[in-house]
């Protein structure tokens, strides 16, 4: 009878079947997706960011220092169609070259080399990050000066561009001069919507009588199914010497 008994209690012992192990596989392979997901989602924009942070902080300090302007420093205006004798004219630069930093402080600490051209190799690099249309005019020239940056991924520049409220100042520092513009509004287009860059924004048979800042992005997040614009106009100039505004530096907490 003992014996009967545990012959009874003794189960068979399951085997590897194909499904099985395929099954298995497919959920590693799940949970390593997830993993990946996640990695791009917070950890690679995060990190990659950061160097592109980094690499702000340095080419600025290339392009001159950054000494704090005297509190009663103001900026100068340019709000005819024709710019101040004093006025710096921003010369065009070779493609992939840096030349200029971006800060905007709604979007927290954030110090962005522009780089000529939209080449991946220029939205893609840790050195740059955002990239300057060509055809469009450069800091503080008449006209349109336009620039794409991704919504994530590669450092994801402008995930939080859909947050820049009426008023917000960017800022443009290059060799020359700090150049001020102040958001105004947000728009939605198709990525077929290239008539954002033009001289007057979505106006192409308008000649330019102002100066422009085009922000241009994805959306929604994670997807190239249409582009997020952001606009701004330009506020007023200083020389470099004057030293940087001492509002943004009180942003970035060097006041």
């Amino acid at each position: 009878m003992a014996g009967h008994q545990g012959e009874r209690r003794r189960r068979p012992r399951r085997r590897a079947t194909v499904a099985s192990v395929l099954g298995e596989l497919l959920l590693t392979a799940g949970v390593l997706a997830l993993g990946y997901a996640g990695w791009q989602l917070w950890l690679s924009d995060a990190v990659l960011g950061a160097q592109q942070q980094a690499a702000g902080q340095s080419f600025a300090a290339e392009l001159g220092p950054d000494a704090i302007a005297a509190p009663d420093t103001a900026l100068r205006p340019a709000a005819s169609a024709e710019p101040e004798p004093e006025m710096p004219a921003e010369a065009a630069v070779a493609d992939r070259a840096s030349f200029a930093v971006m800060y905007i402080p709604r979007l927290g600490q954030f110090e962005r080399v522009v780089g000529e051209g939209t080449s991946r190799a220029v939205l893609d690099s840790l050195e740059q990050g955002l990239a300057h249309y060509s055809a469009s005019a450069m800091p503080g020239q008449l006209g349109n000066f336009a620039v794409a940056g991704h919504r994530n991924g590669q450092g994801g520049p402008f995930t939080h561009l859909d947050e820049m409220r009426i008023g917000d100042r960017i800022y443009v520092k290059t060799a020359e001069a700090w150049y001020v513009y102040e958001f105004r509004n947000h728009e939605y287009v198709a990525p077929t919507g290239v008539g954002v860059v033009e001289p007057v924004p979505q106006q192409p048979q308008t000649p330019a009588d102002g100066r422009y800042l085009t922000l241009t992005t994805c959306n929604p997040e994670w997807s190239s199914a249409g582009r997020l614009i952001a606009y701004a106009t330009f506020v007023g100039w200083q020389p470099l010497e004057d030293g940087m505004p001492l509002a943004l530096a009180e942003s970035l907490g060097r006041a």
